[in-house]
């Protein structure tokens, strides 16, 4: 494609974006380029790198394109965010070319608000604080109370591009041996500093195509992921709870610690993520994993009461921690969406709570920062169930800093992971 030709699909990538503002711009861009297969790898990766860098900082270049006095249309975010990485507004003009499979010409307005862009730099101390931090209005009061000093750091480390980490499955390899074997098809990673199985790539890679991945060696995980998991610290003889396992990343890890023995049940209300997990377990090896969809008026649950060793609710949340993946989430995150989740949230924690046996432990974990949804949630938690007590992982995957805390909070620009919550806590005897 010529460079016509990608901005003109970033251009009607960040249209549909924009139009279906409550999809997820992950799945959006997925139809895009499956319905249009003559976008080969290069140029896909191209435009994705456009339009992800354009949602990374839509607040702030819309905020300069509200000075040059315009709305920020998805031509303009486009070339503002060009503008902003050095292409010249000559270079632009020429980008911007009518013709088949080209983006049309620029306007005389739309020209004109290029030229008045004061594109030194993206970032000013003019602007106000949240639309330096690229969040909305309302959520700088919680967040504020959540960072304090450290908010402008943790916050821009939220609009970076994140790292991608895997998880080494214990089960098949060691980490070692996965990480020579991706050297041996060219791909270099390092150690997570953190988890004793993650490694990570630089730069931007396509790890589904390599054999570790394909035969389980390694399965896409974020390093804070893995911690959580690890915080449950499940033993082989046990009895385990995945209550919301989704498409059971956690319970692939969790059957790795278990050394595929014991057994686990991976719970979900989704039936189409507990199927899409049946491939995910064969790659791996793992065995001693049963699922079960979650419905209205199921009896399951009831006849399970206080019968597993360890429960992991990996509840549903904001998804604040994982902006740096998913930077379009921000726009899309409303009050009510808190409110109803925070409902949803401490529901679920009552339902897993009645399920864990006396001495055992449960481990409620959100991929949030919003302190709402973690520390809050949890002393909400306590004060309904005297039955339960906070205590400290003391598990030996997790690194010393980690062990003894009784509730573990991850974050990009102090650990280098997702934005990660998890809390251990044990029902009394």
């Amino acid at each position: 494609m010529t460079p016509s030709a990608r901005l003109a699909a970033s251009v009607d990538l960040l249209s549909e974006i924009k139009t279906l503002s409550r999809k997820p711009a992950d799945a959006i861009a997925s139809d895009f380029f499956r319905e249009r297969r003559y976008i080969g790898g290069g140029d896909r990766r191209a435009v994705s790198s456009l339009v992800w860098d354009v949602m990374r900082s839509w607040y702030r270049l819309s905020w300069h394109l509200s000075l040059a006095g315009a709305e920020p249309t998805p031509r303009l975010l486009a070339g503002a965010c060009l503008l902003f990485q050095g292409t010249t507004l000559k270079e632009l003009t020429e980008q911007f070319a009518d013709g088949r499979f080209c983006a049309g010409a620029l306007s005389l307005s739309e020209r004109n608000v290029l030229t008045r862009l004061k594109t030194g730099a993206l970032v000013t101390e003019t602007m106000p604080l949240s639309v330096r931090c690229e969040i909305p209005d309302w959520l700088l009061p919680e967040l504020q109370q959540t960072f304090g000093e450290t908010l402008e750091q943790e916050l821009t480390a939220l609009s970076e591009t994140a790292s991608l980490d895997m998880r080494v499955n214990i089960l098949r390899t060691t980490r070692e041996e996965a990480q020579s074997a991706l050297r041996q098809e060219g791909f270099l990673t390092t150690p997570t500093p953190l988890s004793p199985w993650g490694l990570r790539f630089k730069g931007r890679v396509s790890v589904t195509s390599t054999a570790p991945f394909k035969d389980g060696r390694i399965e896409i995980q974020d390093e804070g992921s893995q911690l959580v998991a690890a915080a449950l610290d499940p033993a082989p003889e046990m009895r385990v709870l995945d209550y919301c396992a989704g498409a059971g990343g956690k319970t692939l890890a969790l059957a790795m610690m278990m050394q595929n023995k014991g057994h686990i049940a991976a719970c979900d209300v989704s039936e189409k993520r507990l199927t899409g997990a049946v491939k995910r377990l064969r790659r791996a090896g793992v065995h001693n994993v049963e699922r079960h969809l979650l419905v209205s008026g199921d009896k399951w649950t009831k006849r399970r009461a206080g019968s597993f060793d360890r429960v992991l609710v990996d509840a549903p949340c904001s998804g604040t921690g994982t902006w740096r993946r998913n930077p379009d989430a921000r726009l899309r995150l409303t009050q009510v969406d808190i409110d109803e989740l925070l409902e949803k949230q401490a529901a679920i924690l009552d339902k897993a709570a009645a399920l864990v046996k006396p001495g055992g432990r449960m481990v409620y974990a959100t991929c949030s920062i919003l302190s709402a949804e973690n520390t809050r949630q949890i002393e909400s938690f306590l004060a309904r169930h005297a039955d339960f007590r906070l205590i400290a992982p003391q598990s030996s995957s997790l690194p010393h800093a980690l062990r003894d805390c009784d509730m573990i909070s991850l974050t990009p620009y102090r650990d280098g992971t997702d934005g990660f919550f998890a809390a251990t806590l044990e029902r009394k005897e």
